[in-house]
Formats: structure tokens, C-alpha cells, sequence
């Protein structure tokens, strides 16, 4: 049995993306730039794709501009609020100290090059509030930007509540939106979102294509130069074939975004309830403002990478955290920053199920999980030392 739970970190390709992107690879190849009639059915093509993404979005066509993948998009919004920033000597921004690295990376160069960065911190629960938004905002901050949902804990913050602080204030609200978009419903007119990632690989579609939301008046600075392509603002040959794709699964998703996250999370519920009978573990984030399929414990006394190759051993795909931290043995800073210490942070999980699991499949997950933490407990000499009281239990 192979039981692929790991959805955040991609997902499978759907059948209608699939069939979407087929006829742009051998049929409708031309370059939608060229302006002979067989490079102008690829336009045509691009900006009906552009058409259909916005409308899931509940903005307009041009103000969606196509990058390579949600770190694209994040680091080129970001970027380009610094710069409208720095023109009118604001150099302060706000962020929360669990954004993907994307987002966090871009802010450390920023910092490398005299802005300052406020890192808001995260409560238990997973969550910020809009209150400490606004507590933060000085007349000098250009930027705030937080996350639709977290990549590793699943946990969905408050971003209408977020956004109407920062339109109040003046300042620009970006989110990174890469686990939401797809999955929970998004308008960014009535969520006041001034700028907007998304990665369609995460929603079904396919990899290395995204989108970047930005509101009509907010200027986009490029990050990649050369051509007049997105209206100047991403020079590079568009992926037709993705963005044909990446529509498709958007449609898709948006079209069943109700019933699937209904059907999704009493899985998930049921996962979390099975998994929080096993001693000495614990939910990461609050069990209600959570992604649909998101599932994320620590286990004490147990090892993230043992648990995830025995789990592998039984045919099942997890993950500890983020695939983009996946080769680095240091402990989650999302776990960290809602306080789980190191150790206990070492002993993580993330399930991420989706539209097709099975209520079987699910109890299998926590039978597996169940066995391949009391084995690994069984070898532990820490275990061994804290079940015999010689150090204190910390879950």
C-alpha cells in the first residue's frame, strides 16, 4: 500500500491539468510574444488562462502577473514593496518569525541593506493577531506581509482582519497565499490584499509555474530582465503549457473548494483525534483555524527522520516540516516560534492528506504512526531516562 500524505509539500498533477497543457506542447507550441497568427493563438491562449485565474481570485486579469513558483512571486513582491518604500524614505517592514524561507530569506537581504524588519511573534495556537499588526506599524513601515496559512502547521491566519489594519494604516499588506490558494476561498477585494503569491503545484497543478497578485496602482518592480514580457514586469518566454495547467486546476479546485475542504477536514479531524491517543504527543497549532488537510505533532522522545523512514518502510509519504528544509537537521523555526523547545521540536510530523484519501487510509496512517513511535521509543535510552523519572516529561 502507498499512501502519499505529504501534499504540502506538492501535489499530483489533476486529470484537467493535465489534458489542459497537452495541446500547448505539440499542437498550439508558438511563442505567444510572436506576432504571426500561429504565435497569437498561444496569446490568445495566455490570457484566457490569465482570465480564469483571476476570476478565482476575484481581481483583474492585469493586475496577475505569472512567475516560476510561489519564491518567485514572494520574493519579487516584497522586493517591490521595498522599493516603493525606500522612494518615500520608509524602510521598515513586519512579518511573522514562521514565514516560509522565501520570505524570510528576502527579508534577511533587506536587512543586509538597511531596512529593518520587525518579526512578530506567534502565538501557541499557530496564529498572530491583528492587534500586534497594528501595535507594529510605524509611520516608517512600507510592507507588512504574513502568511494565508502556514506551510508546516497548517495553522490559517486572520488576513481580512490583517489587511483592513494595513489599508487603514496606509501600508502595503502582501501573503504569502502558496498552501491557501486552491483550498480555502480567496477574494482579495474583500480580504484587502494588496499583493498575493501563489504556486499552482500546490493545488493540483504543475510544477515551476505561479502567480503574483498586484493590485492596480501598486508599481511592480522587476526581478528578471530582458524582454517586454508581462508587460515588462517578468522578462522570459511564458510557460504556456503551465499556465494553461496551472488555470485548470485552479478552476477545479475553486469549483469543489467547499466540498472537498468538508470532506478533507473530518479526515483530518480524525487523524488528529487518533493521533493525540498516543502519550506524550502533542498538536502543533490550534485544532480549529487549520488548513483542511494539514496534520502536524511532535512526539516526545522520537526522532522526525527515524519516524519518516519507517513510515516510508510502511508505504507511507510524510514529511517533518517543510520540503525546503527537508536535508537540514536543524529543528523547525516554525516549531520553534510557537515555542516548542528543541528537543521536542526534533520529533515532528506533518501529514498533509487531500481530496482522495480514504477513511481507511486514514486509520492505516494512525495505526502506522501508533507502532513506529513505540518502537522507536522502545530503543530510546532518553525514553528510557524519562520513563524511569530521571529527566521530566516535557509533553
Amino acid at each position: 500500500m502507498l499512501i502519499y500524505a505529504d501534499n504540502a509539500a506538492t501535489t499530483k498533477m489533476s486529470r484537467a491539468a493535465v489534458d489542459a497543457m497537452l495541446p500547448y506542447m505539440d499542437e498550439i507550441y508558438g511563442n505567444p510574444s510572436s506576432l504571426y497568427a500561429f504565435g497569437q493563438k498561444a496569446r490568445e491562449a495566455l490570457e484566457d488562462a490569465r482570465r480564469r485565474i483571476a476570476a478565482c481570485l476575484g481581481c483583474e486579469p492585469m493586475e496577475l502577473t505569472f512567475t516560476s513558483g510561489g519564491s518567485e512571486a514572494d520574493t519579487q513582491a516584497i522586493r517591490s514593496a521595498a522599493a516603493l518604500g525606500t522612494r518615500k524614505g520608509k524602510r521598515h517592514i513586519i512579518s511573522t518569525a514562521f514565514e516560509h524561507h522565501a520570505v524570510l530569506h528576502t527579508l534577511k537581504k533587506l536587512e543586509s541593506e538597511g531596512f529593518e524588519v520587525t518579526l512578530l511573534n506567534v502565538h501557541e495556537n499557530g496564529l498572530v493577531t491583528p492587534e500586534q499588526v497594528r501595535e507594529a506599524i510605524r509611520p516608517d513601515t512600507c510592507l507588512v506581509t504574513v502568511m494565508y496559512a502556514n506551510n508546516e502547521i497548517g495553522t490559517v491566519q486572520p488576513i481580512p482582519e490583517i489587511g483592513a489594519v494595513c489599508r487603514e494604516a496606509g501600508v502595503l499588506f502582501h501573503t504569502d497565499a502558496v498552501q491557501a490558494a486552491g483550498h480555502l476561498p480567496i477574494d482579495v477585494r474583500a480580504q484587502n490584499i494588496d499583493l498575493l503569491s501563489l504556486s499552482a503545484h500546490k493545488f493540483h497543478g504543475p510544477k515551476g509555474i505561479g502567480a503574483l497578485y498586484v493590485r492596480r496602482g501598486v508599481l511592480l518592480s522587476p526581478l528578471i530582465e530582458g524582454g517586454a514580457q508581462e508587460r515588462g514586469k517578468r522578462a522570459g518566454t511564458e510557460n504556456v503549457p503551465a499556465i494553461m495547467g496551472m488555470a485548470a486546476a485552479l478552476e477545479e479546485s475553486c469549483a469543489h473548494i467547499e466540498e472537498n475542504a468538508a470532506r478533507v477536514s473530518a479526515l483530518r479531524d480524525r487523524l488528529i483525534a487518533g493521533l493525540s491517543e498516543i502519550p506524550h504527543s502533542v498538536l502543533n497549532g490550534g485544532p480549529d483555524r487549520r488548513l483542511p488537510g494539514n496534520v502536524n505533532f511532535c512526539f516526545e522522545g522520537v526522532e522526525g527522520e527515524a519516524l519518516l523512514l519507517l513510515l516510508d518502510d510502511k508505504g507511507i509519504c510524510a514529511s517533518s516540516g517543510s520540503a525546503c528544509t527537508s536535508g537540514s537537521l536543524d529543528p523547525s523555526h516554525v516549531l520553534l516560534a510557537i515555542g516548542r523547545p528543541h528537543e521536542i521540536a526534533h520529533g515532528s510530523l506533518r501529514l498533509t492528506i487531500h481530496e482522495e484519501t480514504t477513511e481507511s487510509e486514514a486509520d492505516y496512517l494512525i495505526e502506522a504512526v501508533r507502532d513506529a513511535v513505540s518502537y522507536l521509543r522502545s530503543i530510546s535510552p532518553v525514553w528510557r531516562d524519562l520513563e524511569r523519572g530521571k529527566m521530566p516529561h516535557i509533553i
